[in-house]
């Protein structure tokens, strides 16, 4: 009963944080971060008791999932080379930097300890980067990066994990082995993802219901995460994959209900998975404080060397790597991301911090080697895994507003509006195109045409009113203050309609289902 109570807690939390954290100008995973360390402070609160085992399945498909679908393959395809610098490379790096510090100044780790040290602590968290990135008010290019980074570098990170862990609980290794596994994994997930997004998206077309189809969103990223690990594959690159296709090919423009039904949803389960993963990570912090207990100097030096390796590689290798794929973007001409000043790379920089996924693979490192010994020193890399998570969401998190602020970095507003008024243009000459088309095959009266040529104008306008000249524009704002005031009266109407509806519901011999059928049809003129 007190793991529900605390669940509720983070919960409501979870929801509190976002407003809070509009209005203070932080990062609402920040925030969570910071409860959780308050309520493991408390000693009433009591310890987490989730098996590690199950954080990732748990927590990463719907967060994945949910990232997904503010992106686009489009993007990743175009953006490939910057996914590829900091999502493996880097990755691959920093996983090499941290396991040679730590097995100087860790005694008695093993060098394959020290590796799956390195890459629980490798990747930057992709939903405090996106989290961060969205409410800061990031040019598009850089909050691109951020995810492409984000989304990818778990699957490198893990696969590296699950090589290392494996050979310091069998005391073997083998390269080629490693490799074979990496690409097994890696062919594993593609296909899986592929065929679960080919089937999800068939079973959509016969569901012809949006609470269904929805509803059939939430299990494919668990479907595509455990079909993959069970079949020995990357569960985090089967969801990726799997949610890159639907968002590709799952998409119907006239299905209007289903995707507002959709964005609410996962907006609403994006929030409150979100708060609650980062809330445990700083209820984490009791077993910390039982790890450093009586020897404080010394695993807070250890915390504090890793800490700072993965904070200096990640500037060290972002600098070359951006001065060289800008060369190469200004020679070839790339269509594709990249920070084009050094205020920029900074911010990628600083953004780069790690969550839920360092924590997890942190817990989930085996208590015993095959042999039956106790997995060396696992408190250790347990504490320091903890340590940078801390300084890079809580140091980094709550810095990155002002470093944002001082460095002048906003995205480009003006070229917003144009793209937004190229899509404007876009969609009235199709809306013509098709008016033509009807015109010709149906015969439509030459006064009605005219209505809906206006009509069509008139979409795109609302859309983006820069696509008017000056006169129109006037007309059209005069037009609008009717239409706000005619949609006013209108909704009043409705509002009275609904009232009328809902106090039938508790009438006697009231039928609730044909009440609901009535206030359901109210809502959709309602909404449109």
């Amino acid at each position: 009963m007190e793991q529900m109570a605390l669940l509720f807690v983070l919960l409501l939390g979870a929801v509190v944080s976002v407003p809070l954290g509009e209005r203070l100008r932080l990062p609402a995973p920040v925030l969570m971060t910071v409860l959780g360390i308050v309520l493991a402070l408390l000693e009433f609160v009591p310890n987490v008791e989730i098996p590690p085992e199950l954080i990732l399945p748990a927590l990463l498909p719907p967060l994945l999932y949910a990232a997904v679908q503010r992106t686009s393959w489009r993007q990743f395809a175009a953006n490939k080379r910057p996914i590829f610098l900091l999502a493996v490379a880097l990755v691959f790096v920093t996983a090499t930097a941290v396991a040679a510090v730590a097995n100087a100044v860790l005694p008695g780790v093993p060098l394959a300890a020290a590796v799956a040290l390195g890459a629980l602590v490798a990747p930057p968290d992709p939903v405090a980067a996106t989290a961060v990135a969205g409410q800061l008010g990031l040019p598009r290019r850089l909050v691109s990066i951020l995810e492409g980074e984000g989304l990818f570098n778990d699957v490198t990170a893990i696969v590296l994990y699950n090589v290392a862990i494996a050979a310091a609980v069998s005391g073997t290794f083998s390269l080629r082995d490693a490799a074979l596994d990496l690409v097994l994994s890696a062919v594993v997930a593609l296909v899986l993802g592929l065929a679960l997004g080919w089937g999800a998206n068939k079973v959509m077309t016969l569901l012809d219901d949006s609470t269904l189809q929805v509803g059939l969103t939430l299990l494919v990223p668990y479907a595509s995460y455990i079909l993959a690990e069970e079949l020995h594959g990357s569960g985090v690159l089967a969801v990726l994959v799997t949610a890159l296709y639907l968002a590709e090919f799952g998409v119907d423009p006239d299905d209007v209900m289903t995707r507002l039904t959709s964005s609410a949803f996962w907006g609403v389960l994006d929030t409150l998975i979100t708060g609650v993963a980062f809330g445990l990570i700083g209820l984490e912090l009791h077993n910390a404080l039982d790890t450093a207990s009586g020897r404080w100097g010394q695993v807070l030096g250890w915390a504090g060397a890793v800490a700072g390796v993965v904070i200096l590689v990640r500037l060290l290798w972002l600098l070359p790597a951006t001065w060289l794929t800008r060369r190469l973007h200004a020679r070839r001409d790339y269509d594709e991301d990249i920070p084009t000043t050094w205020r920029e790379t900074v911010v990628v920089w600083w953004s780069g911090m790690r969550g839920v996924a360092s924590v997890a693979l942190a817990l989930a490192i085996p208590l015993e080697m095959d042999n039956g010994s106790p997995f060396p020193n696992r408190d250790e890399i347990i504490f320091i895994a903890f340590g940078v998570v801390m300084t890079t969401l809580v140091l980094q998190g709550l810095t990155l507003p002002w470093l944002v602020r001082t460095l002048d970095v906003r995205r480009d507003t003006e070229a917003e509006k144009k793209f937004e008024k190229e899509l404007a243009v876009r969609a009235a000459k199709a809306a013509r195109r098709r008016l033509r088309e009807l015109e010709r095959d149906e015969g439509l009266p030459e006064e009605m045409t005219e209505q809906l040529l206006r009509r069509a104008l008139e979409m795109g306008v609302r859309i983006s009113p820069d696509m008017a000249e000056e006169e129109r524009r006037e007309a059209h704002g005069k037009r609008m203050q009717r239409a706000q005031w005619s949609r006013r009266m209108h909704g009043e109407m409705l509002s009275a309609a609904r009232h009328e509806i809902l106090a039938a519901r508790s009438e006697p011999g009231a039928d609730p289902e044909i009440v609901d059928r009535v206030l359901r049809h109210l809502d959709v003129r309602s909404m449109r």
